[in-house]
């Protein structure tokens, strides 16, 4: 005990504060050491200075130069924004959600340790990726999906990340209290659950935390119903920068979050009156997709910047050393693959090589908006099947782009909402899946749209030939629609 005076003057005993590793964190110690970033969506984030030291990196500057939507900024104008601000906004989401379920349910003992660790993953969650962007696009690819696949480059980059500011005499994460274990957590995060791994009767294989955590793997990438801060934040702020309604509240549903045991497993669940709010989550994914994500110019866009990259990537090598680094080989290490971003275009834009020709060529021609016209589209059914070759039809696939876009809610076939747990108030530690007399009570065309249409497959055609005949176009589709 320290000695203190009151205030007649008496000494009085003053209990000492002794702060535990694992005690949970304060609310006050929290905010006084937090800085503050000034974002259009979520207005002032309050990150803590150990996310800040890892966004001072180059490996996390990068993002700077990744754009969120890719070539739909070539279609949408406002489209501008960048994977840096959304990978700031899921940090800030995931600690929201983290201090919301501390607040509210003090008995799960989140440690401090808990909080930094998934705040953490919501920042380094797409360290690697380039996602809806032609560079990732090139990359999935045939020619170098096997390369994606040896490494998850995500925690690669991470890893190089703590090994850098290593370097500098700044171990990061033990200076703020984090070991081993918590470092293997974040990586586990950031990777996310297996689809096999997230059914309640399956073992615990997670290394990082113990079951009784398990609910701490469904903020970032929640793979149990697809709801997460990832989508939260994406949602909100493509749809900004589109002008497309969002019609999600995250916010809103985000103050009804509670953990309550499912068959044996902790999980994060909803208030059963936000069954509407969540149902408008899955529809918003929907509508992204169909007006934005896999709009038909923004796909032929796409698809054109990967192939001007396939294209630069084989002739640039043309009569150089052998041990000259390609750019799909800069995949295989995060120092490497921190070097690849947007500005590539640019620089095979202004360059005057000439075994860059051919991707110059591309690139020109999205630029001055010489691209391949739409033909039509249709919505495959079961009569309508889908066949990639037929030796009847004189035009084949180079004169004729054919895409075949996939619309779901997030889980292909299967209705997400089924997925999801919801509590009453009366009983908030019990949750189960929605009711069918609740799913009546929703409006006719969510319920449908969600239980009819989860899956739906359209058909976009496209053709650069500069002559072509309506005959050969009407014989090419009914090859593939089955169309008399």
């Amino acid at each position: 005990c320290l000695m203190g005076k009151s205030a007649i003057g008496q000494c009085v005993k003053v209990p000492s504060i002794r702060i535990n590793k694992e005690e949970s964190f304060h609310k006050e110690e929290t905010i006084r050491e937090e800085n503050i970033f000034n974002d259009p969506i979520h207005g002032h984030m309050e990150l803590h200075p150990l996310l800040v030291k890892i966004i001072d990196t180059p490996q996390f500057q990068r993002l700077r130069h990744i754009k969120q939507l890719g070539g739909t900024y070539l279609v949408y104008p406002g489209a501008s924004h960048n994977r840096f601000e959304h990978s700031l906004g899921v940090a800030y989401l995931a600690g929201r959600l983290v201090k919301v379920l501390h607040n509210n349910q003090p008995e799960l003992k989140i440690t401090k340790q808990d909080f930094l660790c998934v705040q953490i993953a919501g920042l380094c969650h797409d360290l690697a990726r380039a996602t809806d962007s032609a560079l990732h696009a090139f990359m999935m690819s045939s020619v170098f999906l096997s390369l994606l696949q040896h490494e998850q480059m995500s925690v690669l980059m991470f890893d190089d990340i703590v090994k850098c500011l290593k370097d500098e005499n700044e171990d990061v994460l033990k200076k703020h209290g984090l070991d081993d274990k918590d470092a293997t957590f974040i990586k586990e995060l950031i990777e996310g659950a297996k689809t096999s791994e997230v059914q309640t009767d399956t073992p615990w294989t997670y290394k990082g935390r113990d079951e009784d955590k398990s609910f701490l793997y469904e903020i970032v990438a929640n793979k149990q119903n697809g709801i997460d801060v990832d989508k939260w934040d994406y949602f909100a702020r493509d749809c900004h920068h589109l002008g497309i309604r969002n019609s999600f509240d995250h916010q809103r549903l985000l103050k009804f979050a509670r953990v309550c045991e499912v068959s044996g497993r902790k999980h994060i669940c909803f208030r059963d009156k936000e069954a509407d709010n969540v149902y408008d989550m899955f529809r918003t994914r929907y509508t992204l997709h169909r007006q934005a994500y896999q709009h038909k110019i923004c796909n032929i866009i796409e698809d054109m910047l990967a192939e001007a990259l396939v294209r630069a990537d084989r002739d640039l090598h043309e009569g150089k050393p052998e041990d000259m680094l390609k750019i799909s080989e800069a995949i295989k290490t995060a120092e490497d693959y921190s070097e690849l971003t947007d500005e590539i275009f640019e620089q095979i834009l202004s360059s005057t090589a000439d075994n860059l020709k051919k991707s110059r060529d591309i690139l020109n021609k999205i630029v001055r908006r010489k691209l391949p016209k739409f033909v039509g589209e249709a919505r495959l059914t079961e009569n309508k099947k889908y066949k990639p070759t037929d030796p009847t039809v004189s035009l084949n696939a180079e004169g004729l782009p054919v895409y075949v876009v996939d619309l779901d809610h997030g889980m292909k076939d299967k209705n997400p909402i089924e997925k999801v747990f919801f509590y009453s108030k009366r009983k908030p530690n019990e949750a189960s899946p929605i009711k069918d007399y609740q799913v009546l009570r929703l409006s006719t065309s969510i319920t449908k749209i969600v239980s009819e249409d989860n899956h739906l497959l359209h058909l976009y055609v496209f053709f650069q030939l500069s002559v072509i005949s309506y005959v050969s176009i009407h014989l090419f589709l009914s090859a593939f629609w089955n169309i008399t």
